[in-house]
């Protein structure tokens, strides 16, 4: 059982090598995904407004009014955190890494003194 346990720890893939496909994957999804999604929004508030300014009834204008409002808020708030995440996730990613790797290492040296 052992033995095992050392070859894989021995030979197994890096972290790096198994996660490194997987976040280029979403860093690629994401970057198409902000502007379509910014488009989107930006395609329906025009419609809101368009529908603001054609509302005859008080009660339509309110209406919309109000569906506009709630969509440039959701607007802002969406390119607020998207910001927020560009700018924090490799600090984070940063933080991460200089976290876990001392504790990897240490694991690493207890484990194979654990197997010698």
């Amino acid at each position: 059982m052992f033995d095992s346990m050392n070859f894989l720890l021995t030979t197994g893939p890096a972290l790096d090598e198994v996660t490194a496909p997987i976040i280029d994957l979403l860093i690629t999804i994401f970057n198409v995904a902000i502007p379509v999604v910014g488009a989107i929004g930006a395609i329906f508030c025009i419609f809101l407004g368009l529908k603001l300014a054609k509302a005859d009834e008080q009660q339509d204008r309110e209406k919309a009014k109000s569906s506009l409002k709630n969509a440039i808020i959701g607007f802002v708030l969406i390119f607020v955190l998207v910001v927020a995440l560009r700018i924090g996730l490799p600090i984070l990613t940063d933080w991460a890494t200089e976290t876990t790797a001392p504790a990897a290492e240490t694991t690493m040296q207890m484990i194979s003194q654990f197997l010698a």
